[in-house]
């Protein structure tokens, strides 16, 4: 019997690697003579570039760059030597955590240092890069990576200049690498409009209204000067992540996917897939956001693709988890629903491991009748 373990992180219980080690203490005790595949995922947001480094016996380098207010700092970014690859997470620069709750200053913040975070990856020697766009301080729109990286405002002004002046903006000496990028995103949110960045996500970074007014103003004004410039990519579906850095990427000529899809690709689930007799994945909470391209989702895509049966198993269930079970397939919640959050975390790895037990042994006992 070949089993593959495929599961995210359970947010602030365990790691993905963590998830995927307590998976496999289950599958031995109900399965001892199991062939068992470790896969953890992620699906570009905190933890990916660990995730996908530890899968390829990669390592984390340490590179200096700056958070969202200027501040110099030492982010990490995955690298595969073998591989060529190297995995970015925007939040190692300019993450939302790194900036205490009485410091944030969402018209201020700036996307700078990931040009930093990239320009590390490229002097590894990275000719694969991998960026996970999420938990990021920044609305604005990419600029700061792109002036970063070789874009020119017209007229030339600082990063942090009221946007009304900015007139358009030469992209023709950005740094040509950026188009083979390959960036997860979790949304599917345009740049602008009522679904826009700064409309839905500002908010969350510590903008009052009159400060989401301003950025609204400013990334549509930023939507013109691309527009203005061929690069008409303020409505696509992702240019909205992470404060507008899919505009960026977009407009530099990257490529946007749902984050597990990428992971899965960089980590050859496909491959590990194949043959098997069953795929466990799971995440912390099952909830109507899930099949929208978060790891379950891509989990349960690929196995499908290849007629294998999967089961997700959740740490707790949200709203609209039904609709994730009819997508997915069958939803196993690993712990007492009663239990307190506390407590609930704390025993997360024992609860997956239990539960991962009891749906292999319910396997095969399905099996043998």
């Amino acid at each position: 019997m070949k089993i593959v373990l495929a599961p995210d992180s359970f947010k602030e219980s365990m790691s993905a690697r963590e998830a995927v080690r307590a998976m496999a203490t289950g599958v031995r005790r109900a399965a001892p003579d199991a062939h068992v595949t470790l896969v953890p995922m992620a699906d570009g947001g905190e933890g990916t570039a660990r995730t996908v480094s530890d899968a390829l016996g990669g390592v984390l380098r340490e590179v200096e760059t700056v958070d969202a207010l200027g501040r110099a700092r030492r982010g990490r970014i995955g690298w595969v030597a073998r591989e060529r690859l190297a995995v970015v997470e925007v939040a190692q620069a300019v993450g939302l955590d790194l900036i205490a709750p009485t410091e944030r200053d969402a018209l201020a913040a700036s996307s700078t240092g990931v040009a930093d975070l990239l320009r590390g990856a490229w002097e590894a020697g990275a000719q694969r890069v991998l960026v996970g766009l999420g938990g990021s301080a920044t609305t604005d729109g990419g600029l700061g990576m792109l002036l970063g990286l070789g874009a020119r405002a017209l007229p030339v002004r600082p990063v942090r200049c009221d946007w009304a002046d900015l007139a358009g903006l030469d992209l023709t000496g950005l740094d040509p690498r950026l188009g083979r990028v390959e960036v997860a995103v979790d949304v599917d949110n345009p740049l602008t409009g009522p679904r826009g960045a700064a409309a839905v996500f500002a908010p969350q970074k510590g903008a009052d209204p009159a400060a989401v007014a301003v950025l609204i103003r400013r990334l549509e004004h930023l939507a013109r000067a691309l527009r203005a410039g061929g690069r008409d990519v303020a409505g696509l579906p992702g240019a909205g992540a992470a404060g507008g850095l899919g505009a960026a990427f977009l407009a530099a000529g990257a490529r946007l996917a749902p984050g597990a899809t990428l992971v899965a690709e960089a980590v050859g689930l496909a491959e590990a897939v194949h043959g098997a007799d069953l795929v466990l994945t799971g995440e912390g909470r099952v909830d109507g956001q899930t099949p929208s391209g978060k790891v379950p989702a891509g989990v349960a895509a690929v196995a499908r693709a290849a007629g294998v049966p999967v089961v997700v198993l959740a740490g707790s269930l949200g709203p609209g988890w039904q609709e994730a079970r009819d997508a997915l397939g069958p939803v196993v919640v690993i712990g007492p629903a009663e239990r307190p959050l506390a407590e609930a975390l704390a025993h997360g790895p024992a609860d997956l491991a239990d539960a991962t037990e009891r749906v292999v042994a319910d396997r095969i006992a399905g099996a043998r009748r």
